[in-house]
């Protein structure tokens, strides 16, 4: 099974508009983040945890032809925004688009994309089956998550473990009983927003300390903001088996 970050980027991505910061302005490649998102395939099942603002550039960088579903950590605009988008896995398949999502999420979007669930569908507009997240893993295709729930500030998020891989963003805080399910990965993927205090997101030295309490053999960095640093200069600040995620960044799990 492969694991694909389509993007690492914050809220307003990397580099953010009208910014003249170092980052923002840098020519590396491992500074430009796009909205967080990744791509997780087997032999059977191609899944994407959240749909951004930049889901459909994300698809065509990738060349993904073939899509089973849509997971998502919650109802923000940056890991919602771009669902519209799965029209053209619709046309391509011929099939509605499984989603899976909690009911506070599913709310956000029948708000948010009214007209997908509304009575009369205009021709063309996108087609899914929308699928609850509760506590207890649960299976898409061949491929087994287990939600765990993070807080962010006082919004609920689900991170999903799938095997030894557990992926989660936008967390603050994680309870006792959440952690003991995220114990025993091999693979961590964790938030780092920024160096300085945030509300509602790890800065640097939490997401450390909390990849740290992991414990696994490795850890990765991402929904990353331009205030974190240059990938470059902040890669030499981490501990050993802690590294920066960066788009098109393909592990095997």
């Amino acid at each position: 099974m492969k694991v694909t970050f389509l993007g690492t980027g914050t809220s307003q991505g990397v580099p953010v508009i009208a910014c003249g910061c170092e980052v923002c302005t840098s020519s590396s490649a491992y500074d430009k983040r796009l909205r967080s998102s990744i791509l997780v395939s087997s032999d059977e099942t191609t899944l994407v945890i959240d749909s951004g603002p930049d889901f459909r550039y994300q698809m065509l960088r990738n060349q993904i032809q073939h899509l089973d579903a849509v997971v998502f950590t919650h109802e923000h605009k940056d890991h919602i925004a771009g669902m519209d988008d799965i029209r053209a896995f619709n046309y391509k398949q011929q099939a509605a688009m499984e989603v899976y999502a909690t009911e506070q999420v599913q709310h956000a979007l029948k708000r948010e994309f009214y007209y997908v669930f509304s009575d009369f569908k205009y021709p063309g507009v996108p087609l899914v089956n929308l699928n609850t997240i509760h506590d207890e893993t649960f299976m898409v295709g061949d491929i087994a998550l287990l939600p765990i729930e993070v807080m962010h500030y006082k919004l609920p998020v689900k991170g999903f473990r799938i095997k030894d891989f557990t992926y989660i963003t936008d967390a603050k805080t994680v309870s006792e009983e959440e952690i003991a399910k995220i114990k025993g990965s091999k693979i961590l993927v964790i938030n780092a927003l920024q160096k300085e205090r945030h509300i509602s997101h790890f800065t640097l030295d939490e997401a450390i300390a909390f990849a740290e309490l992991i414990g696994a053999e490795e850890t990765y960095f991402t929904h990353i903001s331009h205030r974190l640093g240059l990938h470059d200069e902040v890669s030499l600040l981490l501990p050993k088996g802690i590294k920066l995620a960066y788009d098109g960044l393909s592990i095997n799990i």
